[in-house]
């Protein structure tokens, strides 16, 4: 008896011993080489306990007070001799790309943005260009009527001003610091009845020229969005999620005439420059220098027998523009414009890229192996 009881210890004891090493042989696995966990996905399509990787509450929160709805008229008598200045650019009905905001007689619904507490108002020129009478609705409700302070067709912008004090609005943010991939906001009444709708993307690309401004001096450096943006939205807001004003929308790109996928916003700092300029000096008239010619090349320095490998050989002056008026001659070589150096034309482009009539451009020429200096008073297009 006394045999057997020691036999029975003996056995629970081992099996005490055994299941001890097996648990610590578990322990010691799990540690080294851990199950995986299965992830639990939520709406935000992130791990459980993420955020949103960006929050447009405060965005939206903060821009849609300050976008407006517009309703521009234009008397018929004036409309029927108005032309829609986009038909030849494309193969297709170019109205469809902005909707209705370029019928005749003209009549349409836009947007806008209030820049300044006293009721200046930035939106698209061809939303309000054509228009003798103007119609402001802001975010409560409250209808003003807006005076036209001026236009620059070249930019497609237009300033508004309404009576009104205490405005909710936006600043101008600093449009070069986004970057493509960032996210934005758009804010715009689509389609002229959809007031304050929001829509996010994220910036597809920067400096686009996508040639829809007629004219021979247009600026177009447009920012690209997948933002959803239709008729109506034109003149409205893109901000940054931290409710930074970074463009104005202006155009959608689609054969359909709704959104299919691609915007272009004028950017924030191109818009603020002429806002003011508008404020300042009324209804805006780009010049040209009034010059015809050719990047210098080793085609033209070997034909014109050049001792310079930079510049733009003037070819042709046209008879009555500042350029013919100052003394520019034919066979001249513009090197430099505003004391800032000039090599081909897209240079003195960028440096004219804000003239207008009555600005006067100092171009460094050399003539006959001689420099020497021509202001050139820019005067309206003959």
């Amino acid at each position: 008896m006394k045999q057997l009881a020691t036999l029975l210890f003996a056995a629970i004891l081992g099996g005490l011993i055994a299941l001890g090493l097996a648990h610590k042989s578990h322990n010691t696995r799990a540690s080294v080489n851990p199950s995986p966990q299965p992830a639990v996905l939520t709406a935000n399509y992130g791990m459980v306990g993420d955020s949103y990787p960006v929050d447009f509450v405060r965005a939206a929160k903060v821009a849609t007070p300050a976008v407006v709805n517009i309703t521009a008229v234009g008397q018929e008598s004036l409309a029927r001799d108005r032309r829609n200045p986009f038909s030849e650019l494309f193969d297709f009905n170019f109205e469809d790309l902005f909707g209705n905001e370029f019928n005749i007689p003209r009549n349409g619904t836009g947007s806008g943005v209030i820049f300044s507490e006293d009721g200046y108002i930035v939106t698209n020129n061809h939303v309000v260009g054509f228009a003798d009478d103007i119609k402001v609705v802001l975010n409560d409700k409250r209808e003003f009527n807006a005076r036209k302070i001026g236009t620059d067709p070249s930019s497609d912008l237009a300033v508004l001003k309404i009576e009104a004090d205490n405005l909710d609005y936006l600043t101008f943010g600093n449009s070069d610091h986004l970057q493509v991939g960032e996210w934005v906001l758009a804010v715009g009444n689509p389609f002229g009845y959809l007031t304050s709708t929001v829509t996010a993307g994220i910036v597809s690309a920067k400096g686009r020229d996508i040639d829809i401004i007629k004219g021979e001096k247009t600026i177009e450096e447009f920012i690209q969005t997948d933002a959803a943006i239709n008729p109506g939205n034109s003149g409205g807001a893109l901000v940054t999620p931290e409710g930074e004003l970074v463009g104005i929308n202006t155009a959608i790109a689609t054969p359909t005439g709704v959104y299919a996928g691609y915007s272009f916003a004028i950017p924030s700092n191109l818009a603020r420059k002429i806002v003011y300029d508008i404020i300042e000096n009324g209804n805006i008239e780009r010049a040209n220098l009034g010059i015809a010619g050719y990047d210098i090349n080793d085609e033209i320095i070997e034909k014109e027998n050049l001792t310079v490998d930079s510049g733009i050989y003037v070819a042709e002056v046209v008879s009555g523009s500042g350029a013919h008026f100052s003394g520019v001659l034919p066979g001249d070589i513009i090197y430099s414009a505003n004391g800032r150096p000039v090599n081909n034309f897209d240079d003195i482009k960028k440096i004219m890229q804000f003239s207008k009539v009555g600005d006067t451009i100092k171009l460094g020429i050399i003539r006959g192996g001689e420099r020497k200096t021509i202001a050139v008073k820019l005067r309206k297009r003959i």
